[in-house]
Formats: structure tokens, sequence, C-alpha cells
């Protein structure tokens, strides 16, 4: 029988090490235990420790705002009478006078294991507010949903930095949030008195379905495993004017534009015969976002053999095919995106311009992924020595 997984801020609650602090806790819904207790009851009920502030990350410290690129405003908790900081607000770090007086800043957020994701670059930019300001900060680790083996994407380039891709990580990086603490911190030279809290009983190849754990969504438009599985291929859909599925019960598993024919689209994809998925033909109508109340012609992505399945390329046979079948129609998107104004959003989502350059240019797919093999391995090696598990 496989032990179950105790989370990073299990270990810590459990050991007291808060005992006499005052901390302030950066942290959203899915910031629970194994029995559904929110880490700020957890802390609150802890013996001698002190809540100071609460910090919120994009959506939100409760996830109430849906929709992407919508920011949300600092306000207070009334029940433990704190207040809470919005990190995806006019600032999207914390302030001197956001940390003042607190003894430790704890993080304890769920990422999903795709470098486009905007909680880990919250975690960043605690980190380099918490150097500046010499508080220390604890992060508690939690698993990869989609496993910590697999690499897979070309690394961002130097020059294409935004708030959704902050270092030269590939697209899935199969790390955990408390490896990419120590990643950012030391070898990208943030420099914070940084401590992470392992889990215990994790194994890298584990997804989230096998860890025991509860699957609470990680953000609004994250509702299940199978959405985090397809993610580091289709968030590449935000970089185009192509629905990414927003606005259904079925986000990032659901992509198609209203002048395309399903069937016919789902038939070619398959004919491609890519490794562990299948692309069933789906007609959708977005409830907001791009194409709102249209009729959405594509599929749903659905996988197979989650050990075969390459989600990055996956993503990009995609928006090839989109755009074969109605040039005229396809477009990339235009800025701005996520508080960048000039960069090309697709190039900030890929990491550099190669990608819509490649598909401008018809290069095939096996041509295209091989193209991120040096990275990979790059990649792996950087993160060696900040693998925990």
């Amino acid at each position: 029988m496989v032990p179950m997984v105790r989370l990073g801020s299990d270990v810590l609650v459990a050991s007291g090490r808060l005992r006499g602090a005052r901390a302030g806790v950066v942290c959203n819904p899915a910031s629970v235990d194994r029995s559904f207790v929110h880490i700020m009851d957890r802390l609150g009920q802890a013996d001698g420790v002190r809540l100071g502030a609460i910090f919120g990350p994009q959506h939100g410290f409760r996830s109430v705002v849906q929709d992407n690129m919508i920011e949300t405003p600092h306000t207070a908790d009334p029940v433990r009478r704190v207040p809470i900081y919005s990190l995806y607000s006019d600032t999207r770090e914390p302030t001197a006078e956001m940390l003042r007086g607190l003894d430790v800043l704890v993080v304890d957020l769920q990422d999903i294991g795709a470098r486009i994701y905007t909680y880990v670059y919250t975690m960043a930019n605690c980190l380099r507010a918490a150097a500046r300001h010499r508080v220390p900060v604890i992060v508690c680790d939690r698993p990869n949903p989609i496993g910590g083996v697999e690499i897979e994407g070309a690394r961002l380039v130097r020059g294409f930095e935004s708030f959704v891709g902050q270092f030269p990580l590939p697209m899935r990086h199969g790390m955990t949030i408390g490896e990419l603490a120590s990643l950012f911190n030391d070898a990208f030279g943030i420099g914070a008195a940084l401590e992470v809290v392992r889990m215990e009983h994790w194994r890298r190849e584990m997804y989230a379905d096998e860890t025991g754990l509860p699957w609470v969504m990680p953000s609004p438009n994250m509702p299940t495993l199978d959405t985090a599985l397809v993610y580091p291929g289709t968030v590449l859909f935000e970089g185009t004017t192509l629905s990414e599925g927003r606005g259904t019960t079925r986000p990032f598993e659901l992509v198609g534009a209203p002048w395309i024919d399903a069937e016919r689209f789902a038939s070619a994809m398959n004919a491609l015969e890519l490794p562990g998925v299948h692309f069933r033909p789906a007609t959708f109508e977005p409830t907001f976002q791009k194409h709102l109340k249209q009729a959405c012609g594509g599929c749903q992505i659905h996988v197979t053999d989650r050990a075969a399945f390459r989600p990055v390329r996956t993503g990009v046979a995609l928006i090839d095919m989109f755009r074969r079948f109605d040039p005229a129609s396809f477009a990339w998107r235009e800025p701005p995106y996520e508080y960048e104004h000039e960069k090309v959003p697709i190039d900030i989502l890929a990491g550099s311009d190669v990608l819509r350059r490649q598909i401008e240019a018809g290069t095939p797919l096996d041509v295209i992924a091989d193209s991120w093999r040096d990275d990979e391995r790059a990649f792996r090696e950087l993160r060696k020595p900040f693998v925990l598990y």
C-alpha cells in the first residue's frame, strides 16, 4: 500500500516551527489539506501563531474573478480580522507597508506544471520583496499535478519575459512549486531567506489522482486534472483569436472558432495519429471572452494515455491545423496581454518569436518538436540540484 502524501503545509503545521511568529500567507481556495481544511484556519488554530495578512494571487484570495486579466481589489477578512492584499492589482509584488510587522511570509499555492501560470511568478515576486525587506519566506511544497518526470517545449528566451514567464523554463517543467522556488531564488539570483518545506511520500511519477489528495480548482478555469493535462499546450491558444474554451465548462479542453466545421477538423487531427490523444468533434458557445455567444466548431481533447501524451506538441499541432483550415480567418492575438503592451501575446506564451515564425513558414510538426530537444536537455541539467524527490 502506497503511503498517503503529506503536504508541505502538513509538515509545517505539525512542526510547531511558526510558534510565536506573526505570519503573512500567500494562498487561495486550493490551499487546503487532505481534509479540506484551509491553511489560514490551520495556522489560525496552531499554538502561538498570529495571522498578520493574507496575500491573494490572480483571481483573488477567494478566486471570485473567473475571467483572466481582471484585477482584484485589496480588502479585509472579516472572520480572521486581517487585511487581504491583492497581488494582481495596482501591484504584483508585496510592498513594504504590506510586509510591515510580519516575521515570516508563508506561500501555499497549487501550481499546475506549466511555465505559463501566474502563481509561480507571484511567488517569485514575493521572494524579491522579502529579500529587499528582509522577511524570511517559507514555501509549503505541493505536488505537480501532471507529474515531475516529463519536460517538454522550448525555454523562454531573454527579452520575452513577462508576468506569465519570468525565467528560462520550458513549457512543461516537471517541477514542484517548492523546487521552482529554490530554482528561482538560487539559480536566478533572487537571494531571499528561503525555506522549502518538503512533502512526504510524493514520487515524481505521480499524477494528482494518485496522491490521495483532493482536487480543488487551483484557478477558476482549471476545473479538473484533465484540464491540467492539456493546459501546457492549449494555453498557447490565448495568443490567437481562436477560443481556448474559456466561458465553457471545459476550458482548454475545448478549442475552436466560429468558422470551423467540427467533424472535418477533428477527423484531420485524428489523422495525425498523435500519441495518447483523441480529438472528438465538438461545437460550443462561450459565455464570456472570445466569440461570446457564438457557436464555435472544433474539438474536445481527450487524453487516452497520459504517459504517451505530449501536450505542447499537441497544442502546436492544433493551432497549425486551425491555421491551415482557414488561413484568411486565422489571426494571432494583438497586445495588450498580461500587462504587456508591445510584445506579441503568442511570443510571450511561447517564450520567443520562434514558434510563431515556424508556424507561419509551414515548418513540419516533427521539425518544430525536434527544435526543443537541446532546451529540454539543458533544463533537465539545470534543475538537477533543485530536485527534492
